[in-house]
């Protein structure tokens, strides 16, 4: 008996070599996971394929018909044998294409031309080119279509359906194989084991599995094959939903401390000495904050903001709530340079305030902490002593706050700063310092594609601020590609000096720090073709520029006689810090540096950012680092500076015109999410490419994953332990104990 566990091998003929292809290159070991390789489209068997607008070297799929079929022999003029070619006329809804097949014996030729008569129709596929003015269609793979007494390696008329499946092929394997293999695996194989209940196929309008599986790889209309792509993805959506809403469910059933706010009184001092007023925005997300924070269950929201919309105060603001309810707050950032911003923001924010437990500090004052990986073991001793004791309120760090050794005497709010910047494992050792679940507060600009998957999923609650505090300026983008314009750069160059005669300061942002010395995510983005597999990059490309290599050729060169510095992450800490407070104070013009300045960086003056190889940057990343400039109330202008082909590197050019056309970092994120797909949704990939999901897109999916969480919400409010649904418990179960699963406990 063939069961669906059954290896590969039992429907897959005797072909050995396209059975261990199919195996090692696509990971099909068994029946089961055959017939979940779904075809990436069909074509068309009723009519020939409409063909317009030809190009040279463009890959042709049609349905056509042998207009002409003619042998001829000739002599082989390096051998000197005879030889035979077989020239057809292959006959579409448009062009006609000339196919050429050589043989060197007459017997294969005649074969070739019996199973290519006048009149036989197929599926061809090849590369299109041109021979004497006339179309060809060069190395064809075809799948022909015989009638009832030709050879098994036609399909017959009864094999014959509405649409032809085309699937994620192997090199060596092609589309006919597949689909005889799996046309005998439906055969022969038990229909599936249907997962979801009765009610849930028919309020959501669902097709059964038996009849997906049927239509998903035989179908007969378009109709069908919408119908079973809507049944497996609303499956996949629901399987996943049940699986994030069982373990919502169990962190709520876990509780964290109410965070009401006590007496007040620290938030409500801070409050009274702003400078300013907080704008609509920053109160009606405060209030979503401090709403969370006074349920009995961890909060986990996404604070979502452009640059400069006041994210860090809305987030203090809840650190305060917390430090006021007698617990702790602690915030991690990225980068060393984007902690000590942080910390020194804040401070200043809180004044006297920051100085709580302190003689001659105020009695609702707090401590706040400053923990970064170059701080000697020594300088940790003190501020990790106030922590575990509970004398000190907040922290503010990097990654050295996920070490083993940094206690908290009740950790109330962790606030991640870019999130996307942390791996879920990096996330978790943080929470999990807290004596019971913490509340968590998510902070980005621009959310990375598996944050807006996550927050579409229903993992995070999204907070939006989308007003601007007054005093930040429109900036222009544009794009400059040196390969189309080469003498562009000199431009590039003669704007930096403009804007610094009149006072202002620039950026110059490089992949980069030294000859091959990568900065960390410098290289995130990789081109990716329709199966989400990575395109190699662009051949013989200039070296990437380097900080310090630039940094000498501008103060020699186009930048010579203004103030040139340098930024990066090898710097000593003491010389990054007094670097950025001179660029800060005005003392330097123009500031070289790698991707240390992509948040949290603060300096007003500066209206101009030139981004170097900016096409080897991801979306979020060009829209984090613009945003340091126009921050003084002057017009910003970011230039991104390319010198690839968009020819060969469409998606890296869609992503640079992207950024250059808006400044919504909504907008831009579901561009990325549409460029880069989802990434591993669920695990603990975070850089696109390869999606997690089977069938599931999150932007095209976006209404039945909602479903999807209605369903599985009203499944678990009847049924949590989903007794009345074995199959389906089994599956979510599947994914529980998965490798993703593992990793959506720490989400």
């Amino acid at each position: 008996m063939i069961s669906p566990d059954s290896p590969v091998a039992a429907v897959f003929g005797d072909a050995k070599n396209k059975r261990d292809k199919i195996v090692k290159n696509l990971h099909i070991e068994t029946v089961r996971d055959l017939l979940a390789h779904f075809p990436r489209r069909y074509i068309k068997t009723g009519e020939l394929t409409r063909v317009d607008d030809l190009q040279m070297g463009q890959m042709l799929t049609v349905v056509g018909e042998i207009s002409d079929s003619r042998m001829h022999a000739y002599t082989d003029r390096r051998s000197g044998k005879p030889a035979f070619r077989l020239e057809t006329v292959l006959r579409t809804d448009g062009p006609r294409l000339k196919m050429t097949f050589f043989a060197k014996s007459k017997h294969v030729s005649e074969w070739q031309q019996r199973r290519l008569p006048v009149g036989r129709k197929g599926l061809f596929i090849g590369q299109a080119g041109q021979f004497n003015n006339q179309w060809q269609l060069t190395n064809p793979t075809m799948v022909l279509f015989g009638g009832p007494d030709d050879d098994e390696e036609m399909i017959r008329p009864e094999q014959l359906r509405g649409l032809y499946p085309l699937y994620p092929l192997t090199k060596g394997v092609d589309h006919w194989d597949f689909q005889r293999a799996i046309s005998f695996a439906l055969s022969v194989v038990e229909p599936p084991v249907e997962l979801l209940p009765d009610d849930v196929l028919r309020d959501y309008d669902v097709i059964d599995a038996g009849t997906a599986l049927e239509w998903i790889h035989g179908p007969d209309e378009l109709e069908q094959v919408a119908r079973a792509q809507r049944r497996y993805r609303f499956e996949e959506a629901l399987v996943t939903q049940l699986v994030l809403g069982r373990r919502r469910r169990a962190v709520a059933a876990l509780g964290a401390h109410e965070r009401t706010g006590g007496d007040g009184a620290l938030l409500a001092a801070f409050d009274a000495r702003l400078p300013f007023t907080l704008t609509d925005g920053q109160r009606e997300v405060g209030a979503q904050i401090e709403a969370d924070l006074a349920q009995p269950h961890p909060m986990n929201r996404l604070l979502q903001g452009e640059v400069g919309s006041g994210k860090t105060l809305v987030a203090l603001r809840a650190m305060l709530r917390t430090v006021d309810s007698g617990g702790q707050a602690a915030l991690i950032a990225p980068t060393e340079v984007l902690a000590q911003q942080h910390y020194r923001s804040i401070t200043a924010m809180l004044g006297d305030l920051a100085h709580g437990g302190m003689l001659g500090g105020p009695a609702e004052g707090t401590a706040v902490e400053l923990l970064t990986g170059s701080m000697t073991k020594s300088q940790r001793t003190a501020p990790m002593s106030r922590l575990a004791s509970g004398e000190s309120g907040i922290v503010i760090g990097t990654h050295a706050l996920l070490e083993d050794n940094v206690m908290f005497a009740d950790l109330g709010l962790v606030v991640v700063d870019e999130q996307h910047r942390f791996g879920v494992e990096q996330r978790a050792a943080l929470t999990g310092k807290a004596v019971m679940p913490p509340h968590v507060l998510v902070m980005t600009a621009t959310p990375i594609p598996r944050t807006v998957a996550m927050t579409v999923f229903g993992d995070l609650e999204t907070s939006v601020l989308t007003e601007l505090p007054a005093g930040r300026a429109p900036i222009q983008t544009n794009v400059v590609n040196t390969q189309e314009h080469p003498a562009w750069i000199e431009r590039v160059w003669q704007r930096v000096r403009e804007e610094v005669a009149q006072g202002h300061q620039a950026y110059v942002v490089c992949a980069r720090i030294e000859g091959d010395e990568p900065e960390e995510g410098e290289t995130d983005q990789l081109e990716v073709d329709e199966d989400g597999l990575p395109i190699p990059p662009q051949p013989l490309r200039p070296p990437l520029a380097a900080v310090e290599e630039i940094v000498v050729e501008l103060q020699l060169g186009a930048l010579n006689g203004l103030r040139v510095a340098r930024l990066h992450g090898r710097m000593a800490p003491d010389e990054k810090d007094a670097t950025m407070r001179a660029f800060a104070a005005g003392e330097i013009d123009v500031l070289v540096s790698t991707t240390v300045i992509e948040v949290g960086v603060d300096v007003p003056n500066a209206t101009t950012m030139v981004l170097l190889d900016a096409d080897r940057f991801g979306v979020s990343q060009l829209h984090q680092l613009r945003g340091r400039v126009g921050r003084g109330g002057h017009p910003g202008l970011c230039l991104l500076v390319t010198d690839l082909s968009p020819t060969l590197q469409p998606t890296a050019a869609e992503r640079l015109a992207a950024v250059a056309s808006t400044n919504d970092g909504f907008e831009l994120s579901r561009v990325d999410l549409e460029l880069r797909r989802e990434g591993d949704v669920l695990g603990r990939s975070q850089a696109g490419g390869r999606s997690g999901l089977q069938n599931l897109r999150v932007l095209r999916d976006e209404e039945t994953i909602l479903e999807a969480r209605a369903a599985a919400e009203a499944l678990l409010d009847r049924d949590p332990d989903l007794l009345d649904a074995p199959a389906l418990a089994i599956a979510v179960a599947d994914l529980e104990l998965s490798h993703q699963g593992q990793f959506i406990e720490k989400s």
